[in-house]
C-alpha cells in the first residue's frame, strides 16, 4: 500500500494544474491505470507474502534438517566410541593357546615315583600370552568359561597318564596301558574360572609319555565366552 501510494503521489506531481483543466487530459483513463496499478501492487504484495511465507517454511525445514544431521552425526560418533569399546572387548576376548611337550628331538618324560607338572615348552598358540611354556601353568586373564584339552601319547609297557588341575584339584585324566606298541589318550573339559585360576598339566606317579616333532603330546585351551557375576551364580 505504501508503494501504491507514493506511485499516485508522483503521478498527481506530474500533472500541472493547467493539465489537470486541459482538455486533453482524460480524468477517468488515468484513473483506470492507477486503479491497474493499485491490482499490481496488490498481486506483487500477495506474491512477496507468499515467498515471505513460504521462506519462513524453508528456513524451518533446514533448522529441521540441521537438527537431524546433528542427531545423526552425534549417534555415529556414539556408534564409532561403542565400535572401539567392542574391539578392545574383543581383543580381551581374544585368548587361546595350543603347546607340545618338546621344543625339539625326541624322547619321554617319566616315570617319577610322585606326580610332576608337565611343562609344555613348544608353543604353538598363545594369543593372549595366559599360557607360561617356563611354567606349563595357564592363568586366567578373564572371567569365562573354557575348553582344556590334553592329547598324551607313549609306548608300551609303561603306562601312560596325565591330569588336567585347576587351582589344585584334579578335573580329568587320560589314561592308557597296553601289554605292548603305542599308547595314546586324550581327554577335556569346559571350566568355569575366575580372573587368575590356574590350570595345568600333571604327569601321574610312575607312568611316561612321549614326544617328537610331530606333537603327539599337547595341552591346549581358549576361551568359549566371558561370564558376568550374575551368570555364573546361576551355575
Amino acid at each position: 500500500m505504501l508503494i501504491f501510494i507514493t506511485v499516485l503521489m508522483l503521478n498527481v506531481w506530474a500533472i500541472s494544474a493547467d493539465d489537470i483543466l486541459s482538455p486533453k487530459i482524460n480524468i477517468l483513463e488515468e484513473l483506470r491505470k492507477i486503479k491497474t496499478m493499485e491490482t499490481i501492487m496488490k498481486s506483487l504484495e500477495t506474491e512477496m507474502e507468499r515467498l515471505r511465507t513460504e521462506n519462513k517454511e524453508q528456513e524451518k525445514n533446514i533448522r529441521e534438517l540441521r537438527e537431524e544431521m546433528n542427531k545423526k552425526n552425534e549417534e555415529i560418533s556414539n556408534l564409532t566410541l561403542s565400535q572401539v569399546e567392542l574391539r578392545k572387548e574383543n581383543r580381551d576376548r581374544e585368548i587361546a593357546f595350543s603347546a607340545a611337550l618338546r621344543e625339539s628331538g625326541d624322547g619321554y618324560v617319566g616315570p617319577f615315583n610322585t606326580e610332576i607338572t608337565l611343562t609344555y615348552k613348544k608353543v604353538i598358540t598363545n594369543i593372549g600370552n595366559a599360557y607360561n611354556p617356563i611354567t606349563g601353568v595357564f592363568a586366567a586373564p578373564l572371567k569365562g568359561a573354557y575348553m582344556f584339552r590334553i592329547s598324551i601319547y607313549g609306548h608300551a609297557p609303561n603306562t601312560a597318564g596325565a591330569a588336567i588341575y585347576k587351582n589344585g584339584e584334579r578335573m580329568v585324566i587320560a589314561y592308557d596301558i597296553q601289554a605292548q606298541d603305542r599308547e595314546n589318550s586324550s581327554n577335556g573339559v569346559v571350566l568355569i574360572l575366575e580372573v587368575g585360576d590356574v590350570v595345568y598339566v600333571r604327569l601321574w606317579a610312575n607312568t611316561r609319555i612321549f614326544d617328537n616333532q610331530n606333537n603327539h603330546s599337547t595341552f591346549s585351551g581358549y576361551l568359549l565366552f566371558p561370564l558376568r557375576e550374575q551368570e555364573i551364580c546361576r551355575m
